[in-house]
Order: C-alpha cells, then structure tokens, then sequence
C-alpha cells in the first residue's frame, strides 16, 4: 500500500498479440458489427413503416433492435480501433462511461427479453385478452420504466465501482472496461462492492429468469393440449427465444458472479463476448428475419431502394 499512486487511465487488452491475428479479430469483429447494424435497421425499417407490423410483439422486438445497435456500439468499435493502432489506453472517465453504458444495456435488454416472455405468454396461454392485456399503453409504460430505471441500476453500479483505490494495477484483462475486471485492480476490500452485485443479481437476473420460466412452463403446458399441426408453429416463436436467454443469462451471470481467479483471461473475454456480442447479431436473425410477414416487410423496403436507386 506504501507504493500506491492514483491510477489515471487504465490500459485494455486485446484477443491476440501478434499483428496478424489483430488483424484477423478486428476484421472478425467489424463483419460481426456491420452485419449487426444492417440486420436491426432492416428490422426497425420493416416494423416502422409496415403497417402490419404494428402489432405489439413487433413493437418490443424494434425496441430490442435499437437497444442492441446501441449495446453493440459500445464495445465492438472501440475494441477494433485499439487492435489496429496497438493503443490499448483508455483514461478513467472514458471507462467508467463503457461501464455505465454497458450495465444500462445489460440491464435494459434483460427486461425487455423478460417483456417479450410475457408477451408470448398473453398470446398462446390467453389470446382472447391478448389486446385488452398488450394494449399500446402498456407496451409504452413497460418500455419508459425499463430506460429509466436502467439509468438508476447502471449510475448505482458504476458509481460503486469507480469509488474503489485502484493501485496494483492499471491492466484491465478484458477488451472493454467491465466490473468484474476493475474489482482485480482494486487494493481495497471489494466485499461490498461483489455483495452488491450479488444481491442485485438476485433481485434483476433472478426474478426475470424466474418471471421467464414461469411463463414458459404455462405456455408449454398450453401448447401441449393444441393439436398437432399447431404445436410446431407455437413453438416456432418460443425456442429462439429461449436459447437467447439462456446464452445471454448464463454468460453474463458467470462472469459478473464467479471468483476472480478461477478462469484465465481468454475465457473471460470469450464469456463476455457470448453476452455483448453475440445476442445483439442473432436477435434479427432469430426472432424476425425468420418470419415470413418480417420477410416480406424487408424485402419490399429492399425493392423499394433498389428501384428509386435506379
């Protein structure tokens, strides 16, 4: 402790050392981003001008589209830019804001994927009420309450956080800032900060992973009593999103709760990519793109380029 100093920017790390397997994350990651950027505008593009698609599950997926081009943005630029230039630094305000924005996003997309569970539910467990219970009003208040409360659950964490004395060292083992990484760096007892984290878990990650599976053990107990024929097609829309959740929940929950030193950095770095990288890709693909009327939506939009275009 005698030899602390204010630590005043700290330095990130990348996937690889050598300068073509830089390369090789960075143009892996950009393809990743660019193919996520394009997949969620086609999908806000065809839920915002299809009239048909005005409907309030499309609602909640073009609002988990925005989220997700937001969430994506916040890691993946950064990251390449570090690799291609070898400047791993970030200062300290700059990796408090990834911090923030990070856990906002975390925080934002776990309760909108907790909505849709819900929606699924009102849809095949009661759709007689399914316009009385998913009103336009509805959709709009669950959505203003996940954005800002998001904003009081990210300032709590970070803020948490960044009162920790960081003196052992300024090596963040990750490739954007997170909390379980800047906890490593700390010379002080990080005891309340993880119990913080922990009982926030508890209350956030399990009561939605709670509200979800109570919603699908219902809706698969009332699939089962549907004929044969329409067993498939119900399932159709819960299965994609089932297995987002669990990719999402499992990764960020081992990652934010397990001891620090019982993984190596690149499994850490793999982990964090499962929850920040690779929903915001495959939500257009799994939950839309997979659609027929989303489908159709996209391609009359792509048409419609195409020909005024010419």
């Amino acid at each position: 402790m005698a030899n602390c100093s204010k630590v005043t920017k700290f330095l990130l790390e990348g996937f690889a050392n050598g300068r073509e397997l830089r390369v090789l994350q960075v143009v892996s990651f950009l393809l990743i981003y660019l193919a996520t950027l394009l997949g969620n505008l086609l999908i806000i593009a065809a839920t915002t001008f299809d009239q048909s698609l005005h409907t309030p599950m499309y609602f909640f997926i073009r609002n988990l589209s925005i989220l997700d081009m937001c969430f994506v943005s916040v890691t993946v630029p950064n990251a390449c830019v570090n690799s291609l230039t070898d400047n791993r630094v970030i200062s300290v305000a700059g990796c408090a804001t990834q911090v923030y924005l990070v856990i906002y996003c975390v925080y934002v997309e776990l309760l909108f994927l907790t909505v849709m569970a819900c929606d699924r539910y009102v849809a095949i467990c009661q759709p007689l009420h399914y316009p009385v219970i998913m009103n336009h009003q509805f959709c709009v208040w669950t959505t203003l309450d996940s954005l800002l409360s998001g904003l009081i659950y990210a300032g709590v964490h970070t803020g948490n956080t960044f009162r920790l004395s960081f003196c052992q060292s300024n090596v963040v083992h990750q490739f954007f800032c997170d909390i379980p990484s800047l906890q490593r760096l700390s010379c002080c007892n990080t005891f309340i900060s993880f119990l913080l984290i922990l009982m926030s878990a508890i209350m956030v990650c399990g009561g939605c992973f709670t509200f979800i599976a109570m919603s699908y053990i219902q809706i698969l107990s009332t699939v089962l009593k549907f004929p044969t024929r329409e067993r498939g097609k119900a399932f159709s829309t819960c299965v994609p999103h089932i297995t987002v959740v669990c990719v999402f929940l499992t990764s960020l929950i081992y990652v934010y709760l397990k001891p620090s030193v019982t993984s190596s950095m690149i499994q850490d770095m793999i982990l964090s990519v499962l929850y920040t990288i690779v929903p915001p890709f495959l939500n257009p693909i799994i939950y839309s793109l997979r659609n027929k009327q989303v489908k159709k939506a996209v391609s009359k939009i792509i048409l419609r380029k195409c020909y005024s275009g010419k």
